[in-house]
């Protein structure tokens, strides 16, 4: 209960925030998170889209592990790493969202998502399907990404 309590004060919905009664109760307390997450997730790849590395850097949980195309990168490897190609790339192509979905438990809520991306990057034109599995865990600053498996065809 203590850990329900904590993630319902992290988003500001104290009404929620009593034992859970009713199915209603539960309904809407993974609701609010479940749109939370959502916030996060879609705030994250606008920054990433606008360039804005210092917002995506504090959208990630200080343990966040990324793993993209076979490899595994702490938060610190990525921001020195992939992160500027990643900006690049996502600022040159159009991505759109085909499916969605987040799951919420007790203590980690997890997003799933495939997508498109069209365009061109560094000369070459780019026509590619990929899946994204994200995890997202309560902090005291609100719901961080702890961790991004990127996948793309």
């Amino acid at each position: 209960m203590k850990k329900r309590a904590r993630i319902l004060a992290t988003l500001g919905v104290a009404a929620l925030a009593v034992p859970a009664g009713t199915a209603a109760q539960e309904q809407a307390s993974s609701s609010e998170v479940e749109a939370t997450v959502r916030t996060v997730i879609h705030g994250f790849k606008q920054a990433l889209q606008a360039g804005d590395s210092l917002a995506v850097l504090d959208l990630l949980h200080p343990e966040a592990r990324i793993y993209e195309g076979g490899h595994a990168e702490t938060r610190e490897q990525y921001r020195s790493g992939h992160l500027r190609s990643d900006i690049a790339f996502l600022g040159a192509v159009t991505s759109e969202t085909i499916w969605e979905s987040v799951v919420v438990g007790s203590d980690v809520a997890v997003y799933m998502s495939e997508y498109t991306v069209q365009g061109e990057y560094r000369g070459r034109e780019i026509d590619s399907h990929g899946t994204e599995t994200i995890a997202l865990v309560p902090t005291e600053e609100g719901w961080r990404i702890r961790h991004i498996h990127w996948s793309s065809r």
